[in-house]
């Protein structure tokens, strides 16, 4: 009956890590999947999300399901946590928020909320995004189209051809943006940016869907959802997820949140009907330990103080092995390539490397980026950053 079933080619991301874990070398870098990790190149568990387990553990009960949009607490905080606890959106009760399996279930039940809603609208995404936007809204029924982001030759932003692109898509279009820490380039819209984008956003009368996996690795905590709070503020019809896989280094956990920003409290409550319709058809609600961890978290003042400040010291030493490589590679490779590693931010650089030189890297020296070159930065540490800098230097001096 399945004999017509063709093999599954595999997520690049994935497999190319499958690939790194059966590689015998003993120096062998993983800078291809997208997790943080610490300087002794170990995955941490936050000391606040230690201590909230623990106290979760010393007081087991049932464990019954969930409502459909989630804990209720969890979804309150997220909500605070992504718009400001005193936005004008939510003391006015105009925010429809639920939680969610990660960041892409969030991008998931938005897709398919949008394809139901809005049938006609087709969704815009950066040139390049996160492979899995394409994936999640085509295989909602969304047809994918692509706006100018990345420019090649400067490793910066075409925010003028973006703009010009933007103010060009019909009413109703969906446009999906990186509030931080762009994945897969690094390269983030300034402040000034974001403001001259809302009034073509406004104009045009467009979606925005905001992707935030990665708050408090770019700037800060309010600094990286200071965007959103921009758009919901100008009125900008919005659609935000976010996910705490990475900030709260719980990736299995799975943790997310959707939100919709509506004109007022009886349309944010049937939004968040139907989202909940969704979710329904989906998973049919959300598992129970890692909401709970977070709300747990943020609802302590002691905990939630721990986690913010262990976040930055993760923030602060991601900046630091930029600049090492940074350093590395200095009078060994032309600064256009050199200065990316300090002007882009977050997790992931776009090394610009070419598909030939990261076939070296990975062949010749153990070291692994995806073939496009974006590497996790945060899987840098003191002791592989020298040998990584020598090795692109390598690939890109000698042919």
């Amino acid at each position: 009956m399945f004999d017509r079933v063709p093999a599954y080619p595999g997520d690049p991301i994935l497999s190319l890590n499958e690939d790194f874990q059966l590689d015998p070398r003993p120096d062998k870098v993983n800078l291809s999947i997208g997790i943080y990790f610490d300087d002794a190149g170990t995955l941490p568990v936050m000391d606040a999300v230690r201590r909230a387990e623990t106290a979760l553990l010393e007081s087991i009960g049932p464990r019954p399901y969930l409502p459909m949009a989630g804990l209720p607490q969890y979804r309150e905080l997220a909500q605070a946590l992504v718009f400001g606890a005193h936005s004008d959106a939510r003391t006015a009760g105009r925010i429809a928020t639920l939680q969610t399996l990660g960041g892409s279930g969030a991008l998931k039940v938005g897709a398919d909320f949008l394809k139901r809603y809005f049938p006609a609208s087709q969704i815009w995404i950066s040139d390049p995004s996160w492979e899995n936007h394409r994936v999640v809204f085509e295989g909602a029924g969304l047809t994918v189209n692509t706006y100018p982001y990345y420019d090649e030759q400067t490793g910066g932003l075409r925010f003028a051809d973006m703009l010009e692109t933007i103010d060009r898509l019909p009413e109703r279009g969906v446009v999906l943006l990186h509030a931080c820490c762009h994945n897969p380039t690094g390269v983030d819209l300034s402040p000034a940016q974001w403001a001259e984008l809302v009034p073509v956003l406004q104009r045009r009368k467009l979606i925005a869907f905001v992707d935030m996996a990665y708050q408090g690795f770019g700037a800060g905590l309010e600094e990286d959802a200071a965007c959103v709070r921009v758009l919901a503020d100008a009125g900008v019809p919005l659609i935000v997820a976010n996910s705490f896989s990475k900030n709260f280094s719980l990736y299995g956990e799975r943790c997310g949140a959707l939100s919709v920003v509506c004109k007022d409290a009886p349309e944010a409550a049937r939004v968040l009907g139907q989202l909940m319709s969704a979710v329904r058809a989906n998973y049919s609600n959300p598992p129970t330990h890692g909401a709970r961890l977070v709300a747990n978290v943020l609802a302590d003042a002691s905990l939630r103080a721990s986690w913010e400040a262990e976040l930055a010291t993760m923030r602060e030493r991601i900046l630091a092995m930029r600049g090492t490589i940074h350093a590395g590679l200095a009078g060994r490779v032309d600064e256009v390539m050199r200065a990316r590693y300090v002007a882009q931010r977050g997790m992931f650089t776009y090394t610009g490397l070419s598909e030939s030189q990261v076939e070296r890297l990975r062949s010749e020296y153990a070291v692994y980026v995806l073939r496009s070159g974006r590497m996790c930065v945060a899987g840098l540490n003191g002791r592989n950053a020298d040998y990584v800098a020598s090795s692109i230097a390598a690939v890109v001096v000698r042919p």
